[in-house]
C-alpha cells in the first residue's frame, strides 16, 4: 500500500507568528488512508484536505502545525466544535481548570481567551495554506476541478470565520509581505456567495464522491449545503438581508439536493441507521454513506491526532463504561440537562442507575444490572421513543446526575454516547486495543438539507412542505409525527438540537433563532436559558455582545488593517 509523501508547505501568515509542520513525511493519502496516489499535486491536495481532521505532521499531538501551540487541541475540528457546542445547552466540560474552559461553557470570554484564539489562528491558518496551493498550482483547464476543490476548502474556512467572528480577516494571495484586510460580514455574504456560484460548476456532480475510491472529496453537493447553509444565516452577518430573502436563498440551494442522497434508515445488528451514521465503519456502510454529503476522513492507523474523530469518542467516555471502543476515556464532555430535555418532558422520565457497578465488576455484569435498572442506552432510547437519544445512563464509570448544581466532574450529567468507535457490521476496527479511532465525522449531511428546507419553508409559510421535511427525520429516528399544529420556530429549533447534538453547530443555530445572547425572546416570549448559561446553575440571559466572538487582542495589535474594527463590547 502507497502513501502520499506530504511535504512541508507555505509559512503561515507571519502577523499569525504560525510555521507549518517540518516532519519529512505524513502517511496519509490526498483524502482516504487507505488510497493509493502518486504524484506531489495529489501530496498537496492530501495536505489540503487533511488540515481538516490532523493537527500537524505527526500524531497525535505532536509537532504540530502552529508554534507554540497543543497540537492535540489546536485542530481544525476540535477548535471549531468547542467554540460552537461548549457554550450551548447541549454539552458541558468537566474539567472547568482547563485554560479557558469556564469562560467558553458560561459563555464570558473575552479577547484574550485562549480558546478563542485558537479556532482564530488555525482557521487562519489553514486558509494560508490554500492560498499557496492556488498560488502553486496552475490557474487552467487540466486544475479546474482540483483548485475548485480547494477553493471550496478555503471558502468553508471563511464560513467558520464568519460564524464565529461575524466579521472577518480577509486575503485570497499567497503573498507574506501584506497583512489580510478587515471585511465585515456583508462584505463576506457577498464573497463567499460570488465564490460558491462560481466553483459549483467546475466541481464534481453532486454525489459523486458519495462512495467508492474518491469518497470524502468536495463535489457540488457539498458545496451546494455550504451555500445553503450561508444563507440560512445570512440575515445574521448583514442585517440589511431580510429573513424572508436568506430563507429564499437557503431553500434555492437546498432544492437542488432534494432526492440526491438518501437517510441512513436501515438497522443493521442492533444499530440504528442513525447511530450507523457515527461509527467507525461509516466510511464503508453504503446505508450511513448515501447520506453523508462530505465528511472528515479519519483512520486509527494513519490520522492519530486529539482533534476530530479521537476527540470525538474519547472525550466522551470514562473508563469503566460498556462498549467504550477506547482505552482512554478522557472523561471531559458530558449533557446538560437541557439536552436531556430535548427528548423526555421532565429530567425525572429519564432512566438513571442509583448505584455504582460493584468493584472490579466485569463488562457483562455491568450491562447485566443497567438491564435490570433500565439505564442502558438500548433502553433510554426506547423511553424516550427517538433513536436519537443515545444517552448512557448506567452504572459503568459512576453514578450519574442528570442535572448538577455545580460543574466538578463528568458524572455531573448523562454521557452521550453518540460517536461510536465500533462498526456496525462486527468486523475489527484499524487499531484495536488503543485510544485511536475510525470514525469519520460527517461534516455536512443530508439531514442539514432536510432541516434547511423545514425552517426555510416553515418561515415562508409553507407549512405543509415543513411538516413533511420534518417527519422525515422524525421518521427515521422513530419519534412521533408532528402534525401541522404542532410546528413552530420553537419546535424547529429544538429539532435541529435532537438531530444535529455534539456535531459542532449548535451556537450558529441559537444565534440564528435568537436565543444564544441577549433579549432571547425569538421563540415563544419566554426568556430561554439553559442549565449554567452565564454561568448560573439555572441559566441566566447574557449579554448581546456574545453572539459574535472577539478577535484576538494579538490580532488587532499584530495587524493594522483590524485596528478599529474589534467586535462591540469587547
Amino acid at each position: 500500500m502507497k502513501h502520499i509523501l506530504i511535504k512541508s508547505i507555505a509559512a503561515a501568515a507571519l502577523t499569525l507568528g504560525l510555521t507549518t509542520g517540518c516532519s519529512d513525511e505524513l502517511n496519509i493519502s490526498s483524502i482516504d488512508p487507505q488510497s493509493t496516489a502518486t504524484s506531489n499535486e495529489q501530496g498537496l491536495l492530501g495536505k489540503m484536505y487533511g488540515m481538516l481532521g490532523l493537527s500537524g505532521q505527526k500524531g497525535p499531538d505532536d509537532n504540530g502545525d502552529m508554534t507554540n501551540m497543543d497540537a492535540g487541541e489546536t485542530g481544525f475540528y476540535r477548535t471549531t466544535f468547542n467554540l460552537e457546542e461548549l457554550g450551548t445547552d447541549e454539552l458541558l466540560w468537566a474539567w472547568q481548570n482547563d485554560a479557558g474552559i469556564p469562560e467558553v461553557t458560561t459563555i464570558s470570554w473575552n479577547s484574550s481567551t485562549g480558546r478563542v484564539q485558537w479556532a482564530y489562528k488555525r482557521l487562519m491558518y489553514d486558509i494560508t495554506q490554500y492560498n499557496f496551493f492556488l498560488s502553486d498550482v496552475p490557474d487552467d483547464e487540466a486544475h479546474k476541478g482540483v483548485r475548485a476543490e480547494v477553493r471550496f476548502l478555503r471558502a468553508l474556512h471563511y464560513w467558520y470565520l464568519l460564524d464565529l467572528f461575524h466579521n472577518c480577516p480577509f486575503k485570497t494571495d499567497f503573498n507574506l509581505s501584506t497583512y489580510p484586510e478587515y471585511k465585515t460580514g456583508a462584505e463576506m455574504v457577498k464573497w463567499l456567495d460570488e465564490e460558491l456560484k462560481a466553483i459549483e460548476p467546475q466541481m464534481a456532480e453532486i454525489g459523486a464522491y458519495n462512495s467508492g475510491d474518491n469518497y470524502g472529496r468536495a463535489d457540488r453537493g457539498a458545496a451546494l449545503l455550504l451555500h445553503a447553509r450561508l444563507w440560512l444565516n445570512a440575515h445574521v452577518y448583514d442585517p440589511t438581508i431580510t429573513t424572508k430573502e436568506a430563507m429564499k436563498k437557503a431553500k434555492s440551494y437546498a432544492d437542488q439536493l432534494v432526492g440526491k442522497y438518501s437517510l441512513s434508515n436501515t438497522e443493521k445488528n442492533g444499530y440504528s441507521g442513525y447511530q450507523q451514521l457515527f461509527m467507525a465503519d461509516n466510511d464503508v456502510n453504503h446505508d450511513a454513506m448515501k447520506e453523508i454529503i462530505f465528511p472528515i476522513r479519519q483512520d486509527g492507523l494513519h490520522t492519530m491526532t486529539n482533534s476530530c474523530g479521537m476527540y470525538l469518542v474519547n472525550s466522551f467516555r470514562k473508563a469503566g463504561m460498556p462498549d467504550l471502543g477506547t482505552t482512554n476515556g478522557w472523561s471531559c464532555n458530558f449533557s446538560r440537562a437541557a439536552l436531556v430535555r430535548k427528548f423526555f418532558p421532565t429530567l425525572d422520565d429519564c432512566p438513571l442507575s442509583t448505584e455504582a457497578a460493584p468493584d472490579g465488576a466485569t463488562e457483562a455484569e455491568i450491562k447485566a444490572l443497567d438491564e435490570q435498572d433500565g439505564s442502558s442506552t438500548k433502553q433510554i432510547v426506547a423511553k424516550a421513543g427517538d433513536d436519537r437519544a443515545l444517552f448512557y445512563g448506567g452504572r459503568g464509570g459512576g453514578v450519574k446526575k442528570r442535572r448538577t448544581e455545580k460543574i466538578s466532574t463528568f458524572t455531573d450529567g448523562l454521557s452521550i454516547v453518540k460517536w461510536d468507535n465500533h462498526r456496525s457490521d462486527g468486523k475489527a476496527v484499524h487499531n484495536p486495543g488503543t485510544d485511536r479511532v475510525d470514525v469519520d465525522v460527517p461534516l455536512f449531511r443530508y439531514a442539514e438539507v432536510l432541516m434547511i428546507e423545514a425552517e426555510a419553508n416553515f418561515r415562508l409559510g409553507n407549512k405543509g412542505a415543513a411538516l413533511g421535511y420534518i417527519n422525515q427525520l422524525r421518521d427515521r429516528a422513530g419519534a412521533q409525527e408532528f402534525q401541522e399544529s404542532d410546528l413552530s420556530l420553537e419546535t424547529i429549533c429544538d429539532e435541529w438540537c435532537r438531530e444535529f447534538y455534539a456535531e459542532g453547530r449548535r451556537r450558529s443555530d441559537l444565534v440564528r433563532f435568537g436565543v444564544f445572547a441577549g433579549n432571547s425572546r425569538a421563540l415563544n416570549g419566554n426568556m430561554y436559558v439553559w442549565d449554567w448559561k452565564g454561568g448560573a446553575a439555572n441559566g441566566q440571559i447574557v449579554d448581546a455582545h456574545f453572539n459574535a466572538y472577539p478577535f484576538p487582542e494579538t490580532e488587532i495589535t499584530g495587524n493594522p488593517n483590524l485596528k478599529g474594527h474589534q467586535n462591540p463590547g469587547y
